[in-house]
């Protein structure tokens, strides 16, 4: 099998895969994301139940399918640093990119979807395990990066701290949205918070896992 059919099968893949999650998202935004069943949107995309779930396992992944980009980014961020720059800097100048970007996986969407993000509890509660899991991903990799032992908690509560940046700028985001404010005017706002947050990690943080 040559490389341009693996390539077309994989771009066939990743097409049905958004397919789904946007009939997914029109249902649960019309019905709510309680209201509809995963063999409801089966039909609607025109697909079979167990080709969505050979996609989404989880329900909640339907709406949240960023979830490997949010789990995966500070740590891929953190492996790819620049020379002499330090775990905080690498993240502080990720977190501004994504912003200038008004980047879904840190929050930016359309107040419908964050009601119905908020207004879920089983989604509230995959976004609280898709941010522990985002922790623990850097963890991992701040321990890799510094070379600490298993016994070495340094990682694991820089890893907490770094992350709760964006996990509250993250929420902001979606208060701020449910608010009425629009992209740009959320964006400047995060701005000048995300300065001043990452700023009061500078002291601690600053010359941590410097490369």
């Amino acid at each position: 099998m040559g490389a341009d059919t693996l390539g077309l099968r994989e771009l066939k893949k990743r097409r049905t895969r958004q397919e789904i999650s946007n009939v997914a998202t029109r249902m649960f935004i019309e019905r709510g994301f309680d209201e509809v069943t995963i063999a409801e949107v089966a039909a609607a995309a025109g697909v079979a139940k167990m080709t969505v779930t050979n996609h989404f396992p989880r329900k909640e992944d339907l709406i949240l399918d960023l979830h490997e980009e949010i789990v995966a980014a500070p740590a891929r961020t953190v492996a790819e640093r620049a020379a002499g720059e330090s775990a905080l800097a690498a993240l502080r100048r990720g977190y501004f990119a994504d912003l200038d970007r008004h980047d879904a996986a840190i929050g930016f969407s359309g107040p419908e979807f964050v009601r119905m993000i908020t207004g879920s509890p089983a989604l509230r509660a995959r976004l609280r395990e898709i941010h522990e899991q985002r922790e623990n991903a850097l963890a991992e990799t701040l321990a890799a990066e510094t070379g600490a032992g298993p016994d070495d908690i340094m990682p694991r509560a820089a890893a907490a701290q770094l992350t709760a940046v964006h996990r509250v700028l993250f929420q902001e985001v979606l208060r701020r949205t449910l608010a009425g404010e629009d992209h740009e005017t959320i964006a400047a706002a995060l701005g000048d918070a995300a300065r001043r947050t990452f700023d009061v990690l500078e002291p601690a943080l600053g010359g941590y896992a410097v490369r």
